[in-house]
């Protein structure tokens, strides 16, 4: 996988990337799943309470607006789910995996 580090802009005129290299992307990522025949990639944050989950959240919300990507976050008591998928395009670009990459690095 090519190592991006930073998001890049994306254009609607792109199609999304294929399952297959999805699947390469994914290597560098063995906690995400493909979600939604490979339209999204998704994780699942354990922690030991609703504060600690929200915490995370915000950390993630905060990197997401830094690189002007979001994902999808849903919160509960002891757990934060993060999603990416690129709207624009219905599917995923290299973005989703450089913040899914990024997310992982966040402190958890």
């Amino acid at each position: 996988m090519e190592k991006l580090t930073k998001c890049v802009p994306c254009s609607s005129d792109l199609p999304p990337l294929d399952p297959a290299k999805c699947k390469e992307y994914l290597g560098d990522l063995p906690d995400w799943e493909l979600e939604d025949d490979a339209r999204a990639i998704v994780r699942k944050f354990s922690f030991k309470n609703f504060v600690q989950a929200m915490e995370f959240a915000t950390k993630v919300g905060s990197l997401a607006e830094e690189m002007g990507h979001h994902p999808v976050l849903t919160i509960g008591w002891g757990f934060c789910r993060v999603r990416f998928k690129t709207s624009k395009i219905n599917g995923l670009h290299a973005n989703d995996f450089v913040m899914a990459g990024l997310v992982d690095k966040l402190p958890h």
